[in-house]
């Protein structure tokens, strides 16, 4: 199956071109597409899109609508009354759906994350949240993860056990519902849902500032009970090349750590049938 896949954009987005860029490089036909090219009778029949057309989706990051009200939920509100029903069977056809940064955001307040009930792609209201970091400021900062998943997120298949990704959020802590926290990441890690961890430099769980955010259980990245929706606070795609590492010449070649994120979800559409 070809590689088509769309990053939905809308205004306050910033990172879509830099994640074109990393699928191109992967080998699929990507174009950053404005979420009214979807819907509105507002655009050009020249510029107007189908979500069909496509075989995969990436939310990228960036300050969709300025977070107002909270990160991500405006701009998942506008996709959630227009687009639920398509986006549904899109996760239900089983191909790959990323959201990256305020990308995870959207895909949270949408519902489709932490997504453990198969039988329903999208939920009617959001089942956690992404709260605002524990030292109530931005924090830019690189993070160094530990790839937890054993096989399930298509994402990550070909991500080595440990990677340095950067972080750039003040809303990325992962909290539960008050009560349920142990329940929650009890069945997360029984359907092999946790896909990266925070680590400090030894490779071992720690706060602040290795966790840059307080997030449960170091949570930086999970993906949904089939494996084809995935979310993640670090930003993968600024570190596509070699020369984006801190540590550069980084041991992976032409290549930094980021570029495996987008092959496997490349690889994953190709193989598809």
């Amino acid at each position: 199956m070809e590689p088509r896949v769309a990053v939905l954009r809308i205004e306050g987005t910033n990172c879509e071109d830099e994640t074109v860029r990393a699928l191109r490089e992967c080998g699929a036909f990507a174009e950053a597409i404005h979420l009214k090219q979807l819907y509105s009778d507002m655009i050009k029949e020249s510029e107007k899109r189908r979500l069909k057309d496509y075989t995969g989706i990436v939310f990228p990051g960036g300050f969709s609508a300025g977070d107002y009200v909270r990160a991500g939920a405006i701009f998942s509100a506008r996709v959630k009354s227009v687009l639920r029903k398509d986006i549904e069977e899109f996760i239900r056809s089983e191909f790959p759906v990323l959201g990256i940064c305020n990308g995870f955001q959207i895909l949270v307040e949408i519902g489709a994350l932490p997504g453990m009930d198969e039988d329903k792609p999208i939920s009617d209201r959001p089942e956690m949240v992404l709260a605002i970091n524990n030292s109530n400021k931005f924090e830019c900062r690189l993070s160094i993860l530990k790839h937890e998943n054993k096989g399930k997120c298509i994402f990550t298949r070909k991500v080595k056990d440990i990677v340095v990704l950067p972080v750039a959020h003040a809303e990325g802590k992962v909290v539960f519902p008050a009560g349920m926290e142990e329940l929650y990441i009890e069945r997360l890690v029984e359907n092999d849902q946790i896909v990266f961890r925070y680590v400090n430099d030894k490779g071992e769980y720690a706060g602040y500032p290795w966790n840059p955010n307080g997030s449960i259980y170091n949570i930086a990245g999970i993906c949904n009970a089939t494996g084809n929706v995935f979310g993640l606070m670090p930003h993968p795609e600024r570190v596509l090349y070699n020369w984006h590492h801190f540590d550069y010449p980084h041991e992976n070649g032409e290549y930094g750590d980021g570029k495996s994120v987008f092959e496997s979800m490349v690889e994953y559409i190709k193989n598809m049938r």
